[in-house]
C-alpha cells in the first residue's frame, strides 16, 4: 500500500469536501437546483445538515490524513474508497434530470474512489 499516497487522497478529499459542505450550508437552494431537483423547505433543511455531516468528515478526513499509524491510514482509506464509489453510483440514481452537475459530481466521487484504489494496491515507494 502506498501511504503516502493515501495520505494525500485523503487531504485532498477533504479540501473538496469541506468546500462541498460550506457550499451546501451557505447555498443549499442553489446546490438543489443545480442537481435539478425541486426547491422545498424540508430539502433545504436536509441540504444543509447534510453540510455540516461533510463538513465533520472533511475534518476527520485531514485529521485521520496526519496519523503517525499507516494501518488506520490505510484503514480510512478503505472505508473512504468504498463511501466515494457509493457517492458517485448514488448520484447516479438521482431522481431527477440528469444534467452536468449530476454527472461532474458523480464523477468526483467515482474519481476519489479510484484515486484511493490505485494507493490501496500500489506498493509503497522507496523514500
Amino acid at each position: 500500500m502506498n501511504f503516502r499516497a493515501m495520505r494525500k487522497v485523503l487531504k485532498t478529499g477533504a479540501l473538496v469536501f469541506g468546500l462541498s459542505g460550506v457550499f451546501l450550508l451557505i447555498a443549499p437552494g442553489t446546490f438543489l437546483g443545480l442537481l435539478q431537483l425541486e426547491k422545498s423547505n424540508a430539502l433545504i433543511w436536509s441540504m444543509r445538515m447534510i453540510g455540516i455531516t461533510v463538513f465533520a468528515l472533511a475534518g476527520n478526513m485531514w485529521n485521520n490524513a496526519g496519523q503517525s499509524d499507516d494501518r488506520r491510514v490505510g484503514n480510512v482509506a478503505k472505508i473512504m474508497c468504498v463511501s466515494a464509489a457509493a457517492l458517485g453510483v448514488v448520484t447516479l440514481m438521482i431522481p431527477a434530470h440528469m444534467g452536468w452537475f449530476t454527472y461532474l459530481y458523480s464523477a468526483i466521487g467515482l474519481g476519489f474512489s479510484i484515486a484511493y484504489l490505485v494507493a490501496i494496491f500500489q506498493h509503497n515507494p522507496r523514500p
